[in-house]
């Protein structure tokens, strides 16, 4: 074999060997509670994950690369969190993240993330500090799409203050990182109002009974009862209310749409209003495809998605993150963050179309604007009215 023949067969070799690099799919890893009480939230999520991976993957990928979902449980746990995260990105080399239900499992696990300059994608996860922890630093690699408890907070007492008149509250927040956060960003916006709770309770994962704390709601002459909870705990308020014969209004976190609030809840969840950056309701083409196609795909029970807000961030989360992998022209994270930071194309998703969604400064794609009252109305939440 001469010389050019050589040349030949090594660039035929070489050209071979980096068109199955390009083949090679773009890993993401999605982390999330599939099992357990926040499950409704994960599996929801992850599931409309899996619908825009294969809506994209239909369609070509992402720069002639398939996408590659790597899934992992993490239980709502944050120690798992954290084994999950050193896994993706030691083992599985995932470019990026989406995913995080649980506040406390995010600013446990995403420094991991932080730290080898890999994006994760808060599709679920509101504690107000999430897109913080690491804004001091040059680049902030923490990103979200979903409704912070500082725009929720201030809808909530918005909703109970203004709206409704209300002097007396009494707010009931899980012991968790989710809970006890949420109900601070409540104490500050009912402080901007120049209101103090009357009542301040807190209960924990898995109780069954919020007896004590609603008396001392009810004996304080509380008129409504705010709430920021993660799981079926919150039926358990509306359920004790019914009991003690006490009627007031309740109004909370997003997480009071989940399913299996509304299913053990029954008729005691009627009128119960919580911020939404997505309801369950054709109002748009593109909303309508991706109700159908979840349906469709997974056949939730009665048709209703278990969390609509998490299947819909979880599915939007994904477009955003191939736009930036397009617009970078590859995974290297720092350029697919930089890219986030300034996307040049719309993004057209099922809670909206997002256009420049992120800059250096502010890591949250979601604004107040784009969130909405929901309200509970015989097993399912519809815009309220």
């Amino acid at each position: 074999m001469n010389l050019k023949q050589k040349l030949l067969v090594a660039s035929l070799v070489l050209g071979f060997s980096q068109a199955a690099v390009a083949a090679d799919p773009i890993k993401i890893g999605v982390s999330g509670p599939f099992t357990g009480g926040s499950a409704p939230m994960g599996v929801s999520m992850r599931d409309g994950v899996k619908l825009a991976v294969a809506e994209i993957n239909a369609k070509g990928g992402v720069l002639g690369r398939s996408l590659l979902l790597i899934e992992r449980d993490d239980e709502a746990k944050n120690e798992r969190g954290v084994q999950i995260a050193q896994e993706l990105i030691n083992k599985e080399k995932v470019a990026a993240t989406v995913g995080y239900i649980n506040t406390g499992v995010a600013l446990a696990s995403q420094r991991f993330y932080q730290e080898a300059k890999i994006p994760v994608m808060n599709n679920v996860a509101t504690g107000s500090i999430v897109t913080k922890q690491f804004a001091d630093q040059p680049e902030n690699y923490i990103f979200r799409n979903a409704a912070n408890d500082t725009i929720q907070s201030g809808m909530i007492v918005h909703e109970a203050i203004e709206n409704r008149k209300f002097k007396k509250v009494a707010i009931l927040a899980d012991s968790t990182n989710y809970g006890q956060l949420g109900r601070e960003d409540l104490e500050k916006a009912l402080d901007k109002k120049g209101i103090k709770a009357v009542v301040v309770e807190k209960y924990n994962i898995k109780d069954v009974d919020m007896t004590a704390q609603l008396l001392k709601a009810k004996q304080a002459g509380a008129e409504v009862v705010l709430t920021y909870g993660i799981g079926p705990e919150l039926a358990q308020i509306a359920n004790g209310m019914e009991k003690l014969g006490w009627k007031v209004p309740l109004i909370g976190s997003w997480t009071l749409a989940m399913g299996n609030f509304i299913d053990n809840a029954g008729k005691n969840g009627n009128g119960t209003r919580m911020p939404q950056t997505f309801i369950q309701d054709a109002s748009t083409p593109k909303r309508k495809a991706f109700i159908d196609a979840y349906v469709a795909a997974y056949k939730p029970s009665g048709g209703r998605m278990p969390s609509a807000v998490s299947a819909a961030q979880g599915y939007d989360s994904i477009y955003l993150l191939a736009a930036a992998f397009k617009q970078a022209g590859g995974t290297d994270g720092p350029k697919v963050r930089a890219a986030l930071e300034n996307l040049n194309e719309k993004v057209e998703g099922a809670v909206t179309t997002y256009n420049k969604p992120f800059s250096k400064t502010n890591h949250e794609a979601i604004t107040a604007e784009l969130t909405v009252f929901g309200e509970v109305k015989d097993g399912k939440v519809v815009l309220a009215k």
